[in-house]
This record gives structure tokens, C-alpha cells and sequence, in this order.
């Protein structure tokens, strides 16, 4: 029988626009944060452990340096002093498993804690890269608190005394990644995903079939400009016409600009008004309201 007659049974599903955006946040060659903050900042200094229990592979912390704009020479000057913080994937088999897939375990979470407030101490923002799924589910990391670590960022986040910004790359999964994004100011690419569950894992719970993944993207709501509707994103940053996976570098100099911008507005405010804003903000999340 020829292909014109078997065609219909052999086409692969359509592709709905939702999961079309879950594909390029997960694009195998998308920047991963680590290489965001390699591109954007000068001085790396990573900083290692939370010295409690060991240091997780899967995040990374340091002081680094943003750059200010080149001059009308071209030279740039040395621009401001922060504290980065991003989660690491890894580049191949091996580094992914050894970094849980950039999912961070407990000392992961109390790391970045400790980092905040060594920026805190010296007055330094504090700029924080996402892209997980979620926080390491494993065994271990429940017994050393997985919980409680989230919920500890959360807290300490929300009072920290100096100007924060959180940008979510590809994925910003559950409270994983909200431990690293209670911050004055939050950033998306146009391509990246801000949510509570995956859609294979929604889509498990509400139908009992994995497969009906792309109904549950759909339902979600979890694009760039589903979740700046909804009011969980401060700005969209726009990405390449093929995505940030399609040129590295001019994904970097949109963010870099808008992290400059941001980071102008926000030190403007006096420390006390930053923080009060920001904890009015989050807890204004998620409100509803009927009429009776």
C-alpha cells in the first residue's frame, strides 16, 4: 500500500503552541545559567560548601563583577560588584548525573543562603540564575531537610537588606526554584517556563495518563506571558527570532542590558522600602477575589 494511502495513520500529533514553548525551554543546546553568568560577568570568585553538611555540585555561588555599558571609547568601566548564584546541569551524562540534573539538593539551598548573606554583609545585590525543574526529590534530601531548606530561602529572602533579581532562563520549577526567586525584581526569557508542577507530572495526577501532557501545558499556564499576566514576573526579556539556543551571545547581551536597567531602578530605593515592596508583592500572589 503506498504512503498516500497510509499517511493519515502515520503522522505524528500536531504540536500545540504550549508545548512548542516547552520544547525550546528545554532545547538541548539552550544557555544553561552557568554560561549566562560566565557571559555577562567578569571576576567570578566562586565561593564552595554550606558548611554544614558538604557542597552541592548542582549550584554554583560567587562574587562576580557586571560590567557598566562601553563608553563613547568602547572601554567599559569596572562596573558593580554582586553576588551571582546559578544552578548547574552539566554539559554531559556523567556531569548531569553527578549534578542531579541541576536540581539542587538541601546544602545546595543553605550554600546560596550563606552566600546572600556574605552579599549582605558586604552590601553587595544579590543576582540569582533558574532553570530546574524542581528540587532533588531524593531520599537523602529529605532527610537533610529538603523542606525545610526551601522554606528557610524563602523566609531569608524575603527580609534580605539588599537589592535582589532573579531571572528564569528555562525552567523555574516549584519551590526548587522559587528558594532561589523571592526577589525585588523577576526576570523571564521569552521562551522560559515558570511553574508549580511539570505538565507530565499534572498531567499523571489529573488524567492518569502522561501522554495527555499537552492538554495540561495548555491548562497550565505556564509561558513567559501567561505568568506575567498573572502577575509572578516582573519584565519578558525578548530572545533571538530562534531562541536563546540560536545565538548564545545575543541572548546574553539582552539579559545583560536588562540587568543593568533593573539593577539602576532598585538601588535608587531606600533598603527598608525595597524590602517592604518586596514582601507586598509576594504576598499579593495568587489573590482572588468573588463577589457573594
Amino acid at each position: 500500500m503506498s504512503d498516500q494511502h497510509t499517511g493519515s495513520a502515520t503522522q505524528a500529533p500536531a504540536v500545540s503552541a504550549a508545548w512548542a514553548r516547552i520544547e525550546r525551554a528545554r532545547h538541548p543546546e539552550r544557555p544553561y545559567p552557568m554560561e549566562f553568568i560566565e557571559r555577562i560577568f567578569t571576576d567570578f570568585s566562586e565561593i564552595h560548601g554550606d558548611r554544614a553538611f558538604g557542597d552541592d555540585e548542582a549550584v554554583a555561588c560567587g562574587m562576580a563583577r557586571l560590567p557598566s555599558p562601553e563608553g563613547p571609547d568602547g572601554a567599559s568601566g569596572l562596573g558593580e560588584e554582586v553576588m551571582v548564584i546559578g544552578n548547574r546541569k552539566g554539559g554531559t551524562t556523567k556531569e548531569r548525573v553527578r549534578r542531579n540534573f541541576g536540581m539542587p539538593n538541601p546544602e545546595g539551598y543553605r550554600k546560596a543562603l550563606r552566600c546572600m548573606r556574605i552579599a549582605e554583609k558586604f552590601n553587595r545585590p544579590v543576582i540569582s540564575f533558574i532553570d530546574l525543574p524542581g528540587a532533588f526529590p531524593g531520599l537523602g534530601a529529605e532527610e537533610r531537610g529538603q523542606a525545610e531548606a526551601i522554606a528557610r530561602n524563602i523566609l531569608e529572602m524575603s527580609r534580605l537588606r539588599v537589592p535582589t533579581i532573579s531571572v528564569i532562563t528555562g525552567e523555574g520549577g516549584s519551590g526548587g526554584a522559587l528558594a532561589l526567586a523571592v526577589s525585588d525584581r523577576v526576570l523571564i526569557l521569552e521562551n522560559a517556563l515558570y511553574f508549580v508542577i511539570t505538565p507530565e507530572s499534572c498531567a499523571a495526577i489529573m488524567w492518569r495518563d502522561a501522554a495527555q501532557k499537552q492538554l495540561a501545558a495548555e491548562a497550565m499556564r505556564i509561558a513567559a506571558p501567561e505568568v506575567a499576566r498573572l502577575g509572578c514576573v516582573d519584565e519578558i526579556i525578548p530572545e533571538p527570532p530562534e531562541g536563546a539556543h540560536a545565538d548564545h551571545p545575543a541572548a546574553a547581551g539582552q539579559l545583560t542590558n536588562a540587568l543593568r536597567r533593573h539593577l539602576a531602578e532598585i538601588k535608587a530605593v531606600p533598603i527598608g522600602d525595597l524590602v517592604a515592596a518586596r514582601q507586598a508583592k509576594f504576598r499579593k500572589m495568587a489573590q482572588f477575589y468573588t463577589e457573594g
